[in-house]
């Protein structure tokens, strides 16, 4: 077995493991908000993973030691002369996640200094992302990563 630690993009190979941390992701969410997060399913499918591997807009970076224990899914935008916005790219963080098995290892910070190296490779402006509200222990690894509030989203329930 291959114990080198590695962050990469991801390739088909690692849709299997990808499925597994995508279920973890979930349920963090269906336990946080069930009125929204139905249990036991994934954002993406294997289908949409493949489709996703090849389309340069949307890379996945996995944390391999010899298995892939986590990943973050980016997406990159550009806006280009808007009325209203600045000309800008960003680098929007769709998910992060690393295995509950793995959790204290630095597995996060690994994978977010790696995609903020490589959001500025491409000359990104700045990264985004959106944290469930009390998602207490995401929003803490976002603001000890050096992140701020950009927006807030509110809601009431009906």
């Amino acid at each position: 077995m291959n114990n080198e630690i590695t962050i990469r993009k991801a390739v088909i190979a690692d849709i299997p493991r990808i499925i597994d941390l995508l279920h973890q992701v979930n349920m963090v969410h269906h336990r946080l908000r069930p009125d929204l997060f139905k249990p036991n399913t994934t954002k993406y499918s294997e289908h949409e993973l493949k489709t996703m591997l090849s389309d340069t807009t949307k890379p996945i970076f996995v944390y391999n030691d010899g298995e892939v224990l986590g990943y973050a899914f980016c997406q990159i935008s550009e806006v280009k002369g808007d009325r209203l916005l600045c000309d800008c790219k960003t680098l929007y963080i769709d998910d992060i996640c690393v295995d509950e098995r793995a959790r204290g290892r630095h597995i996060g910070k690994d994978l977010f200094e790696f995609v903020k190296r490589y959001a500025q490779s491409i000359s990104c402006h700045n990264i985004t992302l959106n944290v469930w509200a009390g998602n207490n222990a995401a929003m803490h690894f976002y603001q000890s990563v050096g992140m701020q509030p950009q927006k807030t989203g509110m809601e009431i329930l009906l």
